[in-house]
């Protein structure tokens, strides 16, 4: 079972010695996939009302979100990994001492791994932020419960469970109540000042909140995947008792692992990459569908998502960026007028959220049954 132990590490050449497996192989590429759909379809979240301000140019700002996911990927991997072995620990193997039980685990991670990448996409053709972190949460619940069913000793980690219930409701009320509540100040200190000046500065002020929301993106989303390729080593090594690659179930803050650096900064790297090529129709549908906002108001929203992520991420919840984002839309909103905010786009996003959970759930053990077929 995966418990808390010492230390461990691996070396960029012991990383490549695991690939000759093909299904570790096929695990990294497809790890890798659904880090480029993260920076695809939920990155743009970061910037996305910066944009619909006028603050910066859409051009300009997925350059600014791609650099700053990275610095808070790799930066944060130094001294807090919370996220990452909340991720690992979703899910439970319970005998690794075969190298086909071990083979089996990692169908079904390929099995949870194609069913994010599936939802991902479907999100994306209907221009709704889709929640990685949720998605693999279910999609690693589904492949466990299929091995479960094949009768292969597993089980699903409640306690990281309980991190991801904790997270969506804590992180989309402090969103929204931060935004209320910021707005509300905000409007109360600069009621006599100069309706120009005070846009000027909104306007500079959230083209920092964005980077700011980039990087603890960056430190959220990215380091859960530096969690989930760890998953995959750590069974890779269990496929190769022949060697003395022997991974720990504790992922350890980067420092302490120096071998292991390489991993954020792939992570960092793919992210910046996905969010560099796509992400515009997400950011349409998040900065410009939800509410009219104006310079300050972008300021909160995303000031207010960036405080939101920051304490999921040092208490371990693994969270959705795009939900804490819409969630602080909605609490400036309200402040302009219920009638004020698109309801059906909030609506269509939290509902999004919701379904994720059945769908990938569905997905991953419907695929994972289908690979446990496949003779290893």
């Amino acid at each position: 079972m995966n418990t808390l132990t010492s230390v461990s590490s691996l070396s960029i050449g012991e990383f490549f010695t695991l690939l000759g497996n093909p299904l570790v192989l096929i695990s990294i590429i497809l790890s890798l996939g659904v880090v480029f759909v993260n920076g695809w379809t939920d990155s743009p979240n970061s910037v996305a009302t910066a944009i619909s301000t006028r603050a910066i140019s859409a051009r300009k700002a997925v350059i600014l979100s791609a650099i700053f996911n990275l610095i808070g990927c790799v930066v944060f991997s130094l001294f807090s990994v919370n996220v990452a072995q909340s991720v690992f620990n979703i899910v439970h193997f319970d005998t690794l001492d075969s190298v086909s039980y071990a083979s089996s685990a990692l169908f079904a991670l390929i099995g949870a791994l194609i069913a994010v990448i599936a939802w991902g996409v479907l999100c994306w053709a209907f221009g709704i932020p889709s929640s990685q972190s949720h998605s693999l949460v279910a999609g690693l619940t589904g492949g466990v419960l299929a091995l479960m069913v094949k009768g292969i000793a597993a089980s699903v980690g409640g306690s990281s469970w309980m991190d991801v219930g904790i997270g969506f409701f804590a992180s989309g009320g402090m969103g929204l109540l931060l935004g209320l509540l910021v707005t509300k100040l905000i409007q109360l200190i600069c009621k006599r000042m100069s309706r120009y000046k005070t846009t000027v500065f909104f306007k500079r002020a959230q083209i920092a909140a964005a980077c700011g929301m980039s990087v603890a993106h960056g430190a959220q989303d990215g380091i859960k995947f530096v969690g989930l390729i760890y998953m995959v080593l750590f069974l890779g090594a269990k496929t190769m008792p022949s060697t003395s690659m022997n991974l720990v179930a504790s992922i350890s803050p980067f420092y302490l692992t120096p071998n292991f650096l390489y991993l954020p900064i792939l992570v960092g790297l793919v992210i910046a990459l996905g969010t560099s090529i796509g992400g515009y129709r997400i950011i349409k549908k998040v900065g410009m569908g939800m509410v009219a906002l104006e310079p300050y108001e972008g300021f909160v929203t995303d000031i207010s998502a960036f405080i939101a992520l920051l304490v999921s991420t040092l208490f371990g919840w693994p969270v959705s960026t795009g939900q804490v984002k819409t969630f602080s839309i909605i609490g400036v909103g309200v402040t302009k007028g219920i009638n004020k905010v698109n309801w059906r786009n909030a609506r269509d996003m939290v509902l999004g959220c919701i379904f994720t959970f059945p769908a990938c759930i569905a997905i991953g053990f419907g695929i994972t049954i289908l690979l446990l077929f496949i003779p290893v």
